[in-house]
């Protein structure tokens, strides 16, 4: 009789209880204990033995710096440290084993629908679903009652290993093309799947051992889908109150669209596509479809009449810089002349400058620019004044007398790029019909497979891993680190101002973590084990195997990707 791998292990375990009775020991990073187990014990079966309370978890845990699920059997000596859902990692393993309970409560609904949770918007994950009818609100709560069944009844979530032949030839059997290409391309000789009940899917990290762990969601109808909402990072008992997005999912609908005419709407697609020659046409293609956006961006600003500044804003790494080079030779082209002013020059004297809640000088906030001489020196400016730009010195933490001096003419416009460039503070002064705001980000659209979105934020992550090796000589596990950081900064100071902005920019690009892979995996491939970083780059390069790369020679030398990987046309 053939056996799986996952009950070859049963075995295994049950054999080394019964018969052998060995222990290893693990040491707890919550409460600082070391405890002998049973050889072969589950990360759950571990917890209790150390008898922690733990009011949002377990939900995973650190097994010497890798996230494993509970699931995760101990057959050596190990350090542990057990997550709850205060921990990104621990939200990521709630939300896939969420995906995994909506798509079994859809399938159970509408045997013959099809799922696509397909992108983050409105605090929550947009639903496509094809049920063969228009989307109501009734359908919403049917499944939302569906789900809450399933959650309920304590459903055991079952993880299999397998040879990836059986895998795939069981989700080809099943219609899933997507999640069937995508484990055939990834070239694995196992691989992992999970089931609830007789429901099966495949997720690319680990999920809960059992439905009751899932102790709050949302779901509502969301323009023709659903809204999946969450527990917040920052306070898990609550669902984050929902905001509109309109701007940001038009433009992740725009994509989508021309992925569907290309034909490549997965990373299975991709490396098929890739396989049979196609990667330079994939570039071509991106880049063109890149520049005719901000052409179309360059447009409107020359038919709004009475433009005098352009305000370009973006997080972390969304490729501001070059977007704003590439858009002032799209002005040019439309006969505006661009002028363009550093925001960094306008910092207060040091001195003055607001601290954080660690009593650190705090850069990021609007208030370490002096606003009211921005405001001032931009509307004299319109008026046709001269007016002599400031200069910041860093070393001495001073603003000093350039020497430079600026006069705009009846063809220019003001454009000024930074993180604040969209919050109505920084020009308040400045009257609106002279305003014109752009929002770039890096908004991943392609999927792993239709249950495995790819987190945007990963995408920016990537970018700045390889920037700052390249520039600043700047290890991988240093950006890592500080990437929390930036992040709460940029949930500060960026993200609300988003829907401010007359046109939206994604700089993401079809292709682009195909190219990243090929410079940022031996990147990651340097932090050490005993680095707590290590985790977070673990899982970044497990990510990056399933998708094939491909080199950046065919790449542009305007393209926006050149900004973090060299190569490029532009100065920065």
């Amino acid at each position: 009789m053939r056996i799986t791998a996952t009950q070859a292990i049963d075995i295994i375990h049950h054999y080394y209880v019964n018969h052998m009775k060995q222990v290893v020991q693990i040491r707890c990073k919550n409460n600082k204990k070391t405890e002998k187990v049973a050889i072969g014990s589950t990360l759950s079966e571990v917890f209790s033995q150390f008898n922690l309370t733990m009011p949002f978890g377990p939900i995973c845990a650190k097994v010497n710096n890798k996230v494993e699920g509970m699931h995760y059997r101990v057959y050596h000596s190990k350090d542990v440290e057990f997550l709850d859902m205060h921990a990104p990692s621990a939200s990521r393993n709630y939300t896939r084993t969420l995906f995994f309970v909506l798509c079994k409560a859809v399938h159970d609904l509408y045997p013959k629908s099809m799922v696509v949770i397909d992108i983050p918007v409105s605090n929550g994950y947009y639903v496509n679903l094809q049920i063969g009818h228009a989307v109501e609100a009734e359908d919403a709560e049917r499944i939302r009652n569906r789900m809450q069944e399933i959650i309920d009844a304590k459903m055991p979530v079952k993880r299999f290993e397998v040879p990836a032949e059986q895998a795939i030839k069981m989700f080809r059997d099943r219609g899933d093309e997507a999640k069937a290409k995508l484990l055939e391309s990834a070239g694995k000789l196992y691989t992992t799947y999970y089931e609830i009940d007789d429901y099966v899917d495949f997720y690319y990290g680990s999920l809960l051992t059992n439905t009751r762990g899932l102790y709050l969601f949302g779901l509502e109808k969301y323009y023709d889908g659903l809204l999946l909402r969450i527990p917040s990072l920052d306070n898990p008992a609550e669902l984050p109150d929902m905001i509109r997005q309109d701007k940001m999912f038009e433009i992740f609908k725009e994509h989508h669209r021309w992925q569907e005419i290309l034909g490549v709407r997965t990373v299975g697609d991709f490396n098929e596509a890739v396989a049979t020659g196609h990667a330079t046409d994939l570039i071509n293609v991106s880049e063109a479809l890149q520049e005719k956006k901000i052409s179309r961006i360059a447009d409107e600003i020359a038919r709004r009449e009475g433009v005098k500044l352009v305000l370009l804003a973006g997080p972390s790494s969304s490729g501001k810089t070059t977007t704003c080079k590439r858009l002032s030779v799209q002005l040019l082209a439309n006969g505006i002349k661009p002028l363009q002013i550093s925001l960094d020059d306008y910092f207060v004297d040091r001195d003055e400058t607001p601290k954080d809640a660690t009593g650190e000088y705090d850069y990021e906030s609007i208030y370490a620019l002096d606003l009211a001489l921005i405001n001032a020196q931009f509307n004299a400016l319109f008026h046709g004044e001269e007016v002599e730009l400031p200069k910041y010195n860093f070393q001495t933490g001073k603003r000093e007398r350039s020497g430079k001096r600026l006069k705009m003419g009846h063809h220019h416009v003001l454009v000024v790029e930074g993180i604040h460039a969209l919050n109505p503070e920084l020009t308040a002064q400045v009257p609106e019909q002279q305003k014109f705001r752009v929002y770039a980000s890096a908004l991943t659209t392609i999927l792993l497979d239709d249950h495995n979105y790819i987190p945007t934020t990963d995408n920016r992550l990537l970018r700045r891993i390889v920037r700052d090796y390249k520039y600043r000589g700047v290890r991988a596990g240093d950006t890592i680190r500080r990437w929390p950081s930036v992040r709460a900064g940029e949930n500060k100071w960026i993200f609300p101002y988003q829907e401010n902005a007359d046109a939206v920019f994604n700089t993401a690009m079809l292709f682009e973590l195909a190219v990243l892979k090929t410079q940022a995996e031996p990147l990651l491939e340097q932090v050490p084990e005993t680095a707590p970083e290590y985790s977070e780059a673990y899982r970044l390069l497990k990510f990056l195997k399933y998708i094939r790369p491909i080199g950046n020679r065919d790449l542009p030398p305007t393209s926006l990707l050149r900004e973090f990987l060299g190569g490029s046309s532009f100065k920065y």
